[in-house]
């Protein structure tokens, strides 16, 4: 891509301010615009070293509103974000609608030449292409407006603008032996940095190469894309219309709980014996995930009273409370509307090491968002590879998951719910959204069975946890948990 470029833009000066002077105004109505319609935008810059990004971003923010956007530095990688998934740090900085967010170095980063962490084997080459390209269709399709931006200059001008840096001792830290190795091998980088652009330019995400020898030119060309592409977003969704909902997206395979036995049970004895060998073998677990770096996710789905909370605190009785964070979803807040589905989950993602309990969790947007007419049923439909893929990014990394739903049938739901209205200490846990949520027992097994079908995956399967007997079910989760612990530490 980089290859054809053998002329490089100039503009000068008297043109610039002409042309900046009507380009920043209609940027500017173009922000209130995107407050309007609840826009996210997500501008990310890549390029060579001392191809002016700072500058650049500096340009294009300059007329805007600083309150309703943010700039994230991107090019060290923090403590914080090397012992998670390399796109956990762009997805909890993902705007909310409304915003914009522009990354100083993107998500490609962890692929390019000079990258601060190791180099990558052919097969994790594969995934992270594979984790990129999921990532930033599930940001179209949720409604950003994503522009990325390779800044490229020329061998010469890099070299000069080197020079120019390490004239002033206080900026010549900027330059420094990767700098140097890059401007001394331009034409092998260019060729790495053209394989990238290559690979990650999709048909719905395509990089603008910036000629950026002359930053007023570059300045100009920059203004000139985002603000036809906003104009383009702004209007399709005024003149859009609502879509007749189909009845039936995709063909389920009916009947799968139905199957379940869940009469399963132990006797009192065997389960107390069986929970003390457990939980002593899971705290074990637990430091020795501490010392291998290997975090955990366990997600917990099931009916309303099958006894998820119960098996929590068996599962983490015993474990250092350092080490482990339950996470409970409930409806979600203002805020966390406001930005893609994914994002309240990515924020709550275990470090190296660590382990994240959801106590229900992304697999709402399937069940209780499809049922209640809380999503579209293409925001739902589409969310089944959604979910997928960002499991496959966790495991990717080395998280190993852990997917329960805890079963139980509805006359033993209807009997935990009538002995919970009789106990003050528990009359709380019951509420009328339950009830409702019982009324419509048929279309969430509908649901729950399409979820199963379709999101039982190699990489991260579910097991069907039979609850009517509380104790059965917690031996048996703590004994895949502890299980699946020996096999994959």
């Amino acid at each position: 891509m980089l290859e054809k470029i053998d002329h490089f833009g100039s503009m000068d000066l008297r043109t610039y301010k002409q042309q900046m002077k009507e380009l920043e105004k209609k940027f500017v109505g173009l922000q209130e615009s995107i407050k309007d319609y609840e826009i996210p935008v997500v501008l990310a810059f890549e390029g060579w070293s001392a191809s002016g990004k700072g500058t650049l971003i500096s340009r294009v923010l300059y007329p805007l509103d600083p309150r309703f956007f943010n700039v994230h530095t991107m090019g060290k990688v923090t403590e914080d974000q090397f012992m998670r998934p390399f796109l956990w740090a762009f997805w909890i900085n993902t705007p909310a609608k409304g915003r914009i967010s522009i990354f100083d170095k993107s998500w490609c980063r962890t692929i390019l030449p000079g990258a601060k962490q190791r180099q990558l084997k052919p097969k994790e080459r594969d995934e992270f292409y594979y984790d990129v390209k999921a990532f930033e269709e599930q940001l179209i399709n949720s409604g950003v407006v994503l522009l990325k931006f390779f800044l490229h200059i020329s061998k010469d001008e890099q070299q000069a603008r080197f020079k120019a840096l390490e004239k002033h001792p206080d900026i010549a830290w900027r330059v420094d032996a990767h700098d140097r190795e890059q401007n001394k091998n331009y034409n092998a980088y260019l060729k790495l940095f053209s394989e990238m652009l290559n690979k990650t330019n999709y048909n719905n995400s395509r990089w603008n190469v910036v000629e950026a020898n002359d930053t007023k030119f570059a300045t100009v060309l920059i203004y000139n894309i985002v603000i036809k592409s906003l104009e383009e977003e702004i209007a399709r969704r005024a003149k859009a219309t609502p879509e007749q909902a189909p009845t039936q997206l995709f063909a389920r395979k009916p009947g799968l709980l139905s199957k379940i036995d869940v009469s399963k049970s132990i006797a009192d004895k065997d389960y107390k014996s069986r929970l003390d060998v457990l939980q002593k073998k899971i705290a074990v677990q637990g430091f020795k995930m501490y010392t291998r770096r290997r975090s955990v996710v366990i997600v917990y789905e099931g009916w309303d009273a099958a006894g998820k909370g119960g098996n929590i605190k068996r599962l983490t009785e015993h474990l250092d409370p350092r080490a482990y964070e339950v996470v409970p979803i409930g409806k979600p807040t203002e805020e966390e509307l406001s930005h893609h589905y994914l994002w309240r989950f990515y924020t709550r993602m275990p470090k190296d090491g660590h382990m994240s309990i959801f106590d229900r969790s992304w697999y709402g947007r399937v069940m209780v968002e499809r049922v209640e007419r809380l999503a579209e049923p293409e925001q739902w439909a589409r969310a089944f590879d959604e979910i997928n893929d960002m499991e496959r990014h966790l495991v990717n990394h080395g998280v190993i998951i852990f997917k329960f739903w805890l079963h139980i049938d509805p006359a033993e739901q209807l009997a935990r719910f009538e002995a919970r209205q009789r106990d003050p200490l528990k009359s709380y846990k019951i509420t009328d959204e339950d009830w409702r949520n019982r009324e419509k027992w048929d279309q969430y097994e509908a649901s729950v069975d399409d979820m199963l079908a379709q999101t039982n995956t190699d990489f991260a399967p579910w097991t069907i946890i039979e609850s009517n007997d509380k104790k059965y079910a917690r031996i048996k989760t703590l004994e895949i948990v502890t299980g699946g612990l020996d096999k994959l530490l």
